[in-house]
């Protein structure tokens, strides 16, 4: 069965530092709200050249909601000024009631943000505690053990600019250090929890190594090295959904899938033109995987057939394009999106036209525009009003997906998901929408959305095959 694959741009923020980390909430309450943190390196205006810059951050909290074609979906409801933020994720499940937003900052701290509503139901973030990692330390990244639900014991796991790895246990209100220990010879840029054995963790740095830890044996040695990645591995992702399997992500523009029981070979191995920064399994589809690939934009993976044992690279299914700088932070959201899938528009160009003069008074300002020649429409018109994507020109492309892929979820006829990314030199926040739907249910390409098949990542025989934008990776971040 053949499946139409399309993403659709629904609001672009300016985070005015710049963008490097977004999640959504996992707490079904709260499925709504995102958060976002930026990362800026500032001088004042008469430091000179030899002066030390000042990392700063800002943290962002938006609530998301459908109001209907004439309001932009996403509202701020806060801003925090803060250190630098490098990663930033929420517990999986609530800590005394509350959604609990875990923060990794450029001053070696980790911060806790507990989401309190008030009385008239606005939501905030309130500032629980804060411990550091140790001097000249840069938090790098952060990940939480309740990736499967699990309450009980939830620690923290962070990795530093040293090459420590630090394990945290969460108290009522605190935070207290377990172990801290050397894990990289450069920056360890990632560590991460294995959900299904939180006793283990996993580790990456600059030294282009991968290793895992076991706590029960302490840190001594790792459990396994693997120097299969040839530059930095950046990401590790355990799955939720299935015991043992790991995604790891590197400079090398690779994307590995690996079973835990033989880390000397992965399962597949995918090429997808750009450094891959961050990786997210899909919350509810096991064989979707979301990655942030800096230079190339950001990319859906299916992995089915690779983690049946194919051997083959994952198929991307999607692509979301509109970024103009670095793809660092990308998130699936798990609120339920409550209209149908879009149809490719049928009528003339001429009809098209009419409907929208005489909705916005005939003029469309272009507010964005891709290197691909893509171009995401205004949300303004010249008074400023709000124009629904429903009205503007049709960012959307259409891709068969592989033919070898069956239904992504048996008991779905498509799978429609929200989404948020965000780059970081040109400092935007992008909130947007995919949907997959079978050729038969969807509705009939056009030859325009025919012919952008390839921007957006349909592969040969259902091979990995990103569009590849810029140079290759072989940069990093201040």
């Amino acid at each position: 069965m053949a499946w139409k694959s399309r993403t659709r741009s629904l609001q672009v923020f300016d985070t005015e530092l710049s963008a490097d980390t977004v999640e959504w909430c996992p707490i079904p309450e709260w499925h709504n709200i995102l958060a976002c943190g930026t990362y800026q390196l500032q001088k004042g205006p008469d430091a000179g050249p030899e002066d030390a810059a000042t990392r700063i951050g800002r943290l962002y909290l938006f609530k998301f909601r459908q109001q209907g074609p004439m309001c932009p979906p996403l509202s701020e409801l806060q801003r925090i000024d803060t250190p630098a933020i490098l990663d930033i994720k929420w517990c999986h499940v609530p800590v005394s009631e509350k959604p609990l937003l875990g923060m990794a900052t450029a001053s070696g701290e980790l911060q806790l943000h507990r989401l309190i509503e008030s009385q008239e139901g606005r939501c905030a973030l309130q500032t629980v505690t804060s411990l550091g990692l140790g001097p000249d330390k840069l938090a790098l990244s952060l990940d939480w053990s309740t990736g499967r639900g699990n309450s009980s014991d939830v620690r923290v796991v962070s990795s530093d600019s040293a090459g420590c790895v630090n394990v945290l246990s969460l108290g009522e209100n605190s935070l207290t250090a377990v172990s801290q220990w050397k894990a990289h010879d450069f920056e360890a840029w990632i560590s991460a929890f294995s959900y299904w054995d939180t006793q283990l963790v996993y580790s990456g740095g600059d030294d282009c190594k991968l290793k895992g830890w076991d706590l029960r044996m302490g840190p001594s040695s790792p459990t396994f090295t693997s120097k299969r990645h040839s530059m930095g591995v950046c990401s590790v992702h355990s799955s939720p959904h299935r015991e043992r399997i790991l995604a790891t992500g590197s400079y090398d523009e690779q994307v590995l899938l690996w079973d835990e029981r033989n880390m000397r070979q992965p399962l597949s191995e995918s090429a997808l033109g750009g450094g891959v920064w961050r990786l997210k399994w899909h919350p509810t589809h096991e064989h979707l995987l979301l990655a942030a690939c800096m230079h190339n934009d950001f990319h859906i993976l299916h992995c089915q057939q690779a983690l049946e044992g194919s051997g083959g690279a994952c198929s991307v299914v999607a692509s979301y394009i509109l970024h103009n700088s670095l793809a660092y932070g990308a998130d699936w959201s798990q609120l339920s999106l409550e209209e149908p899938p879009p149809c490719s528009p049928l009528e003339t160009t001429e009809s098209r036209q009419s409907q929208t003069e005489s909705r916005t008074g005939g003029h469309l300002r272009i507010q964005y525009e891709s290197p691909t020649a893509s171009f995401d429409t205004s949300l303004e018109d010249d008074t400023g009003r709000y124009i629904p994507e429903s009205l503007s020109p049709s960012s959307a492309s259409s891709v068969a997906g592989p033919p070898a892929c069956p239904n992504p979820a048996v008991d779905s006829p498509a799978v429609s998901c929200l989404m948020a990314s965000c780059s970081f030199y040109d400092h935007m926040l992008h909130v947007w929408r995919w949907d997959w739907t079978p050729q038969e249910a969807g509705c009939t390409g056009t030859a325009q959305g025919e012919g952008e098949r390839r921007a957006v990542g349909e592969g040969d025989g259902g091979q990995a095959v990103a569009p590849a934008k810029y140079a290759k990776c072989t940069t990093r971040r201040e």
